[in-house]
């Protein structure tokens, strides 16, 4: 196992600048997962990262030591405590952070049967409960705009809860094009839309497509949409979070495909 103590490290230089800029992510094509339950999903996915950095405390960690075993023969290095700490953005590191490649998308929208189209997606948290939610709700497929959150930062991952690893993510994407492909009804979330999300038949092939958290969905995808939709609410409050809305329109589509 190698030891990196000095700040000066090459190696650890090139992660520091991984973990902060979307642009380098995306130029390496890699990112950075941090803690035991992404690595764990990461390998529950059928895959290896490339390496494992460890905290020296993180070297008793009897739940880390399982993960090790599952990842055996993947490279491993030890960080000082304060290098450990400049790289994790967690108030209470777990002691463990994993090199991976960017995963690419096997499938395109033509081959996508239920999925989630996301225009200008702009808080990370936001767009990791997106995810996450996409994956529990058996999403086969998620697509972004240009002005949405890079997918793969520490706060989108972290939110996401390995919600990355159960889906197909399309970055900057045309969303006009993607719609315009895709091979079924589109469903665009609005507060202006007179029909009910609970009024659709949501059992084909259904993709929705939500956006930015303040403005709303562009025109241009208002108008390409099958069918406006709104989901209705008693209470006195303008309007939901985009993911809560989002995490409401996805699990209705679960309820039809699995109750009706």
């Amino acid at each position: 196992m190698k030891h990196i103590q000095s700040r000066d490290n090459p190696f650890f230089k090139g992660l520091v600048k991984l973990g902060g800029s979307a642009r380098q992510r995306g130029k390496a094509n890699q990112t950075l997962l941090d803690g035991a339950h992404l690595l764990a999903a990461y390998l529950d996915s059928g895959k290896l990262p490339q390496h494992i950095l460890l905290s020296a405390a993180a070297l008793y960690d009897a739940e880390i030591s399982a993960l090790l075993e599952r990842a055996a023969g993947v490279p491993v290095t030890q960080l000082d405590e304060k290098l450990f700490a400049e790289l994790s953005e967690l108030k209470t590191p777990t002691g463990i952070l994993v090199l991976i490649g960017l995963p690419q998308p096997t499938e395109t929208v033509v081959d996508s049967r239920f999925a989630l189209l996301l225009e200008d997606i702009q808080d990370p948290g936001n767009l990791g409960s997106m995810l996450r939610s996409a994956a529990a709700a058996g999403c086969d497929a998620v697509f972004l705009s240009t002005g949405c959150a890079d997918a793969w930062s520490p706060k989108v991952l972290r939110a996401a809860m390995g919600g990355h690893f159960a889906l197909n993510i399309h970055e900057r994407q045309d969303l006009p094009g993607v719609a315009s492909a895709f091979p079924g009804t589109l469903l665009a979330a609005s507060l202006q839309a007179k029909s009910s999300l609970y009024g659709c038949d949501l059992r084909g092939n259904v993709a929705f497509l939500v956006g930015n958290e303040g403005a709303g969905l562009s025109a241009g995808l208002l108008d390409m949409a099958t069918q406006q939709i709104t989901i209705p609410m008693a209470g006195k409050i303008e309007s939901l979070n985009a993911a809560a809305a989002t995490a409401i329109c996805l699990f209705e589509a679960v309820r039809q495909r699995i109750v009706l």
